[in-house]
């Protein structure tokens, strides 16, 4: 089971050059699409680099 979902926010040991250092998590698989949640500029980054990088990950909302 992967820890990593579609739709959670993620927070990273970086900080985008616009401050925010929170990710939602776009796309899964060997490779992450992440949307900054301060600006909206999205990237593409290689899993092992989320993986080192990720301090914490807050999951989804339900209903």
């Amino acid at each position: 089971m992967d820890k990593y979902e579609v739709g959670d926010v993620v927070r990273l040991k970086k900080q985008h050059p616009c401050g925010s250092s929170e990710w939602e998590i776009l796309r899964v698989g060997a490779d992450f699409r992440l949307k900054c949640l301060g600006c909206g500029h999205q990237i593409m980054i290689a899993r092992k680099l989320v993986e080192k990088n990720t301090r914490e990950i807050r999951k989804k909302e339900t209903d």
